[in-house]
């Protein structure tokens, strides 16, 4: 079987001029190797694409492939990392990882917190600035979180994003809209613990592989897993498994969140606890850095004792279920 590799590639983008904050969510080379190096031992061939400019000309001079391990992040727009996904469908190529409609909505934080909302699934109050305009129109109660409604990596939040007083709240704002040029969300600080759930699977096999609590140093930036703590994890950041009441809430959120929302294959929640002790659901990453030492969900997986090599495993079955699902519709003429 032959397995395309799309992918944003930090480096090429640096060596383009690119920022080191705009490339953030971008991959490094020895995520790519490791990926292959794990397909390889699973008996896959595996073939780099890259990104989407090289997928499209690859689509165009004829290249096919059974199944794409996308891991593109896209660099335009709110829906950038439904791109990808798109263009395979477009080609009737199956792939790794949640569709485009999943992708669209997840990256954009206040649609997907009304979604979640009629699921039932708890999120923290919001509102929504695109202007500053709408800073007087936030009636919560202080203290308040702010962040770009469609980045991921942290970027963009830091310790002055958690907001104690209207005129922090329009100072903070009007930085985020003039720096992100997208709308600001503004949510119901949560004081309590932080946990990042990791899930495998695609609806009704969907499982939690872990909860992971998150400690910030001393060094760290307080209150918050900002940015900088993120991209300084080895030296800012302490992580250990959760399996008290707590976190056991926070799995069941994150996995009916999971399933609701029609994220597949594997991905990471990521939660926060309420004043009251509930946990809350903050951001859902359907698209998962795969760093196997750098990123949040292999590391969960291996404190949870899962090799990373299982864990590419995991996600490859469970696209291939929809590989056997689609074969047998084309065979019995059903459209599943």
């Amino acid at each position: 079987m032959k397995i395309g590799l799309t992918y944003d590639l930090r480096q090429e983008y640096l060596d383009r001029g690119y920022g080191e904050e705009e490339t953030a969510e971008f991959d490094r080379a020895d995520t790519i190797e490791a990926i292959e190096r794990s397909l390889g031992g699973l008996g896959y061939a595996t073939d780099r694409i890259g990104n989407i400019w090289s997928l499209a000309g690859r689509l165009c001079r004829g290249d096919r492939w059974d199944l794409v391990f996308n891991i593109a992040e896209g660099l335009h727009g709110i829906g950038r990392e439904a791109q990808v996904p798109a263009l395979l469908d477009a080609y009737g190529i199956a792939y790794t990882f949640s569709d485009p409609l999943v992708l669209a909505l997840t990256l954009h934080k206040g649609m997907t917190k009304r979604v979640l909302r009629d699921l039932g699934v708890p999120t923290p109050d919001f509102a929504e600035i695109a202007s500053e305009e709408d800073v007087g129109k936030v009636g919560l109660p202080f203290p308040l979180f702010v962040k770009p409604i469609a980045e991921g990596t942290g970027k963009g939040i830091g310790p002055a994003c958690r907001v104690a007083d209207r005129e922090s709240l329009r100072r903070e704002s009007l930085r985020l809209l003039a720096r992100y040029r997208q709308p600001v969300l503004v949510e119901t600080f949560l004081p309590g613990r932080e946990f990042t759930v990791a899930v495998a699977g695609t609806s009704a096999r969907a499982e939690v592989l872990g909860v992971m609590e998150i400690f910030l140093k001393g060094n760290a930036e307080a209150d918050v897993y900002s940015y900088t703590n993120k991209e300084e994890c080895e030296q800012r950041v302490e992580y250990a498994l959760a399996d008290d009441a707590v976190a056991r809430a926070a799995a069941e959120n994150a996995l009916s969140a999971w399933v609701g929302l029609g994220c597949r294959d594997a991905g990471r929640i990521d939660l926060r606890v309420d004043a009251l002790g509930v946990p809350n659901l903050m951001e859902v990453n359907p698209l998962a850095g795969l760093h196997p030492e750098h990123s949040d969900l292999p590391i969960i997986c291996g404190l949870a004792g899962i090799p990373y090599d299982r864990l590419i495993e995991r996600i490859m079955e469970s696209a291939l279920a929809r590989l056997d699902n689609r074969a047998a519709a084309a065979r019995t003429g059903v459209d599943r």
